[in-house]
């Protein structure tokens, strides 16, 4: 569970919060409830994602259950510290596609008193940590990990398997192209695709 910082306001710094899972978690969801809960405060925002992804919108930042929110696209993390650091609060959504300069920036922010909230995938779908993520949640205050549910098993859904044919480590797409699935599953469909010898 995140519970906002509440602690000796009058020295309080910026911290990062990380919202970590598989495809279809809800991640971007629980993003964009945050940074509206923060608009709501009256809090000077800015959201940003990477330029690539253009899948529901080329602008806003969309969850799968099309709840939007304005965001500004950017093609490396570099902008980000350019046009956030005069904000209260920045988020930022897919935070596995951004170079690694993703960490500094985001400390950065932090360290100048921001509020950073970051969304992202946690693995790629060969189960390996993907991108700058683990570094993001090590230097984290916060980290929130939410699941999704596996439609063939019923629980937790911790995993992105690829149901494509493209072998891209990215790859655009929903739910032609990734399903979130249970360890079980994830286990059983690697082990059908990549026979030991």
């Amino acid at each position: 569970m995140f519970l906002e910082n509440t602690i000796n306001h009058s020295r309080q710094s910026g911290w990062m919060e990380v919202i970590c899972g598989s495809m279809f978690s809800g991640k971007t969801e629980e993003l964009i409830r945050r940074l509206r809960r923060a608009e709501m405060a009256g809090q000077n925002v800015e959201i940003f994602k990477p330029k690539l992804d253009t899948r529901y919108d080329e602008i806003e930042v969309v969850s799968h259950n099309l709840n939007k929110i304005r965001s500004t696209p950017v093609e490396s993390s570099n902008e980000i510290l350019l046009l956030g650091s005069t904000c209260d609060v920045v988020g930022i959504d897919e935070a596995q596609f951004f170079d690694s300069g993703i960490v500094e920036v985001a400390n950065a922010l932090a360290n100048e008193g921001v509020r950073v909230v970051i969304a992202g995938l946690d693995m790629d779908f060969l189960g390996r940590p993907f991108g700058s993520m683990p570094n993001l949640m090590a230097t984290a205050e916060y980290v929130t990990k939410v699941h999704a549910i596996c439609k063939r098993t019923g629980n937790l859904a911790n995993y992105s398997l690829t149901i494509s044919q493209g072998k891209d480590l990215v790859e655009l797409g929903e739910t032609e192209s990734y399903e979130a699935v249970s360890r079980r599953v994830f286990v059983e469909e690697i082990l059908k695709n990549n026979p030991t010898p």
